[in-house]
């Protein structure tokens, strides 16, 4: 049974740095990071194919944002740095249980991440 655990949403000030932690129990090999705001689709931000580390970022928010692993712990996390207003969101970690390669470990359609966390609040002010 695969549970999700986030952990780090808070406020920070534009150009800050802050860290959000998703623990993901149960096997899976991609976790990704998405966000949204009211009235706006879920945006994607990062993915991490976690047997390899490849990693992939969302147009808005590369060379922002670092996706990163921790296998000891099975946590995945998302560093954003120079924080803008424009990232003010709830962010959600995500787990695609049905891939496996790092091919298929893509933002591109969220459909694909059959399990979600509850979602952790950014503000950025």
């Amino acid at each position: 049974h695969v549970q999700l655990v986030e952990s780090g949403g808070g406020s920070v000030q534009a150009g800050g740095s802050l860290r959000l932690s998703c623990v993901g129990s149960g096997r899976h090999y991609c976790m990704a990071w998405y966000r949204q705001t009211p009235g706006k689709e879920r945006e994607g931000v990062a993915a991490i194919h976690t047997r390899g580390s490849a990693t992939e970022y969302g147009d808005a928010v590369e060379g922002r944002v670092t996706i990163s692993q921790e296998k000891s712990n099975n946590t995945v996390y998302l560093t954003i740095n120079n924080a803008k207003p424009e990232d003010t969101a709830m962010y959600y970690c995500a787990i695609d249980t049905f891939c496996q390669g790092s091919i298929c470990c893509r933002l591109g359609d969220l459909n694909k991440f059959n399990y979600w966390a509850r979602g952790t609040q950014v503000t950025v002010s």
